[in-house]
């Protein structure tokens, strides 16, 4: 990796105590983030985490780079065109590893699925023995296997369903075409209490039903992370410091994405934020701390995953998942004070 002296970058490191990075000369190494959406307050904690300083007093000169519709994190995190990346999740983290991509997953920062299946109060859909009969649509990159294992875990038949693929908009069950629509709980769920009313909804949760898939996944290239083990647990160490900061101060934090993103609505990342922090700091997390990889929900999400034949047989999830980093940090420093 490239690296930039101080004398080279004098005016930023200046510019950067005022921010709380360390005013004391060193290299720093230039690594990258690859989020796996554009920026959001779902991902605001590592912005924190750089405009406070963290990567760089771990001797990281850090770049976030933006996701999107046509990027995949594990592809770009494995060739070597970004250091770091927040992919899909467990899931993703699974089709990576069976492909071959060399990749580890470092951290999880969603430690409950962050899909609900939602109806409306009123509707035909009570129940979950009501999806039977059910017009319901869903994404056919993960969430669907979500929804299979509900099913499947209490003794319903999806093959007898009319499950159809969801398009972006939920105006098709806003206007009553459809009993159920998927929702992340941070974002769609926030556009269907704005049209519909949350008194109005009513919300299927994958864990009420006894499933679970951790999601947003940190991931590094095997390669980088063993040449320089110190810089990733620079970086883990970096980013639980900048999440808990955000939940310390949401207002600031709002404030900070906001400006990485002025047309975000306020209000909406104030709602994600809110969600964000129960998710991340859900499951193992509420006593072991962020980013903990709890691999017995690991574990269970792997094995939905091969009983459904969307991996051809069982990984290696020692290999695929490494904990050493965020168990490196105290458990009292990865927990909200």
């Amino acid at each position: 990796m490239k690296r930039r002296s101080f004398l080279s970058t004098l005016g930023a490191v200046a510019s950067a105590a005022v921010i709380g990075a360390p005013a004391m000369a060193q290299d720093l190494t230039e690594v990258s983030l690859r989020l796996k959406w554009l920026p959001q307050a779902q991902f605001v904690g590592f912005y924190m985490a750089k405009a406070k300083g963290y990567y760089a007093d771990e001797g990281l000169d850090l770049t976030i780079n933006p996701g999107g519709p046509n990027l995949l994190t594990e592809n770009l995190v494995a060739t070597g065109s970004d250091t770091f990346g927040l992919s899909g999740g467990t899931d993703s983290v699974f089709a990576a590893i069976e492909k071959g991509l060399p990749i580890t997953c470092i951290g999880i920062a969603h430690q409950e699925t962050p899909f609900v299946f939602v109806s409306k109060a009123d509707g035909p859909v009570q129940e979950l023995a009501d999806f039977q009969d059910a017009s319901i649509t869903t994404w056919f990159t993960g969430a669907n296997y979500v929804l299979y294992a509900m099913l499947a875990a209490n003794g319903l038949d999806r093959s007898t369903m009319n499950i159809q693929p969801q398009q972006v908009s939920v105006t098709p069950f806003v206007d009553g075409q459809i009993d159920v629509v998927t929702a992340t709980r941070y974002n769609e769920y926030y556009t269907l209490m704005q049209r519909v009313g949350e008194e109005n909804l009513k919300r299927f949760v994958p864990e009420d039903y006894g499933v679970s898939f951790p999601r947003d996944t940190l991931i590094v290239g095997n390669d980088w992370a063993a040449e320089h083990p110190e810089l990733v647990q620079g970086f883990v160490r970096a980013s639980v410091k900048g999440w808990l900061d955000t939940f310390a101060d949401k207002g600031a934090a709002i404030d900070l994405i906001l400006k990485e993103a002025p047309t975000l609505d306020r209000a909406h990342q104030e709602f994600m934020l809110d969600e964000i922090e129960k998710i991340m700091m859900a499951g193992a997390a509420a006593t072991d701390g962020l980013f903990t990889i709890d691999m017995d929900a690991v574990g269970k999400a792997h094995q939905i995953m091969v009983d459904y034949e969307v991996l051809e047989g069982p990984i290696d999830l020692g290999k695929a998942f490494d904990s050493q980093y965020v168990d490196a940090i105290p458990v009292a420093e990865r927990l909200p004070k």
